[in-house]
C-alpha cells in the first residue's frame, strides 16, 4: 500500500538544479549544450533557416509551396517502413541522450519532470493541447492565407497498412524528444548556468520556433508561443508528462486526421 509520505513526495515540486560556480564545470556545461544541440534540434534550426531562405527565393508566395511533415522515404513500402521506424528510433535516441546526460549530472527523472505518471498529467496535457492546438490552427490558416506560411501537408505517406501506427509513433517520438531536450534538458542546464527563468524560457521558445521555421513564419511564431507556454508550465510545476501528452495529442490529431481526411475533404491540400 502506498504511504502518505510517498504521495506527498510525488506531489512536492522537485528541487531546482543548483547553479554551477566552478569555471571548469560551467565550461563543460556549455560544451555539452553546444554538442547536444548541434546533434539534435540546433542543427534542425539551422537547416530550417536555410529551408525558409530557399523558399523565399523561390518565385511566388510561400503559400504556393507545400512542405510535408511525414513523407515517404523509399519507393518500396517495406523499405519505407524500415526507414520510417529508423527515423522514430533516432528521435527516441535524442530524448534518451538528454535524460542520460541529466542523470550523469545528478538530475533524476523526477527532477526532470518525468516522475510517476499521475491522472492530472493526462488532464493537463489534453487541456494544453486544446489551448495550443486550436489557436495554432487559426494562426496557420491566417498565415497561409496571407502568403506568410507554406502549405503544410502533415503526411504524404501512401495508404499502406502500417501508415496510421507509424504516424502515431512519429507523434509520440516527436513529443518525447522535443519536450525532453528543449524543455527539461535545456532549461535545467541554463538554470545551472545561472540564467533567469525568463531568459531560459526565451531561449527554449526561440529554439522551438527556429526548427519549425521551414513551415513559414506562421509556423515559427506559433511554435515560439507554444514553447513559451510549455517552458513556463515546466518551470512552475516541474512536470514534463503533461507537455509530452499535449504535444503527442496535437501531432496525432494532425497526422492521423490529415491522413484520413485528405482525400475526403476538398479544402485539405
Amino acid at each position: 500500500m502506498i504511504s502518505r509520505d510517498t504521495v506527498r513526495a510525488w506531489l512536492r515540486p522537485p528541487r531546482p538544479a543548483t547553479v554551477a560556480l566552478d569555471p571548469r564545470e560551467r565550461r563543460a556545461l556549455w560544451i555539452e549544450i553546444t554538442i547536444v544541440l548541434l546533434v539534435t534540434f540546433g542543427a534542425s534550426a539551422l537547416s530550417s533557416l536555410l529551408s525558409i531562405a530557399d523558399s523565399l527565393l523561390t518565385p511566388g508566395t510561400l503559400s504556393d509551396q507545400t512542405v510535408a511533415l511525414n513523407a515517404p522515404r523509399a519507393s518500396d513500402q517495406l523499405v519505407d517502413l524500415a526507414r520510417q521506424l529508423l527515423g522514430v528510433l533516432r528521435l527516441v535516441a535524442w530524448g534518451t541522450l538528454g535524460l542520460y546526460l541529466l542523470w550523469r549530472g545528478g538530475v533524476t527523472l523526477r527532477q526532470a519532470g518525468l516522475g510517476r505518471f499521475r491522472r492530472p498529467d493526462a488532464a493537463h496535457g489534453v487541456g494544453l493541447a486544446a489551448l495550443i492546438g486550436l489557436p495554432g490552427l487559426g494562426l496557420y490558416l491566417v498565415a497561409q492565407a496571407v502568403g506568410a506560411n507554406l502549405t503544410v501537408a502533415p503526411s504524404t505517406i501512401d495508404d499502406h497498412w502500417w501508415r496510421l501506427p507509424v504516424l502515431c509513433l512519429w507523434a509520440v517520438a516527436n513529443s518525447g524528444a522535443e519536450e525532453i531536450l528543449v524543455v527539461a534538458y535545456l532549461l535545467t542546464r541554463l538554470r545551472q548556468l545561472g540564467w533567469s527563468d525568463n531568459s531560459a524560457l526565451a531561449a527554449s521558445a526561440l529554439l522551438r520556433g527556429g526548427y519549425h521555421l521551414y513551415q513559414g513564419f506562421g509556423g515559427g511564431v506559433g511554435n515560439i508561443v507554444m514553447g513559451a507556454v510549455f517552458a513556463r508550465y515546466w518551470q512552475k510545476t516541474g512536470r514534463l508528462w503533461p507537455l509530452v501528452v499535449a504535444h503527442a495529442t496535437i501531432d496525432v490529431v494532425a497526422f492521423v486526421g490529415y491522413a484520413l481526411l485528405r482525400d475526403r475533404v476538398g479544402w485539405i491540400p
